[in-house]
């Protein structure tokens, strides 16, 4: 029987072991460098972009309380809106909300729920955005806008979530988008003349029951939308 072979020297055996303790670390960190190098790169996070398609008036109801002096308003639009996700890894947003405001006051919301975008991808949805009445005519400019034949409005949305790169980094973007929209109620300019207090007082009623007889005609005028990030 051969004799068996001597083992080893125990320098022989560390020197193995060190250089599969560098090989190891070489590898984890060429990975890490990997990683860094998409994640600046390929799956560099980017901010949603939210564009509006299409302001619509669908709903305009208006009538004169004689006995009150005051108006019954009620003004439904109609938004279409799109939401793209420019990164190349999903984009989950959370729930938010659709502001409708008049002169810096919200007069109306419409919730937006919460959901994912595919990479790449864009999602299309309709809102409806009514306004709140009682806050609308609150507002002590509404006569005088009324009169004047415009309607001005403004649409706000906010869009907010998270991208996930390679399932391991959490990076917060966020998206902003707003609509100036005025409601042409009288198809007509408004008059340059200054009047006295009085007088405004007494052609209120007749200026307001212009407004119901010319409501058939309104139409949105001047819609401008724009969208940035931060």
């Amino acid at each position: 029987m051969a004799p068996s072979p001597p083992p080893p020297p125990p320098q022989t055996s560390r020197k193995r072991r060190r250089n599969i303790c560098l090989v190891v670390i070489a590898v984890i960190l060429g990975l890490v460098l990997l990683m860094v190098i998409l994640g600046l790169t390929v799956f560099k996070a980017k901010h949603p972009v939210t564009t509006v398609n299409s302001v619509a008036l669908k709903d305009f109801d208006f009538s004169l309380n004689l006995a009150k002096l005051g108006v019954n308003l009620n003004v439904t639009l109609d938004v279409n809106l799109s939401i793209k996700n420019p990164n190349k890894v999903g984009f989950k947003y959370t729930n938010t909300s659709a502001l409708l405001n008049y002169r810096g006051q919200v007069v109306g919301e419409a919730p937006l729920p919460a959901s994912k975008i595919p990479s790449d991808q864009s999602v299309t949805m309709n809102l409806t955005l009514t306004v709140l009445a009682d806050r609308l005519i609150s507002n002590s400019n509404l006569y005088s806008d009324i009169i004047s034949g415009t309607l001005p409005l403004s649409a706000f949305t906010r869009v907010a979530g998270k991208v996930y790169i390679l399932k391991i980094i959490k990076i917060h973007v966020v998206s902003y988008t707003t609509c100036d929209i005025n409601i042409d109620v009288l198809n007509r300019s408004k008059s340059r003349g200054r009047k006295a207090e009085d007088e405004i007082r007494a052609a209120t009623i007749h200026k307001l029951e212009e407004v119901t007889e010319k409501l058939k005609k309104r139409t949105l005028s001047h819609i401008v939308c724009y969208s940035h990030s931060p």
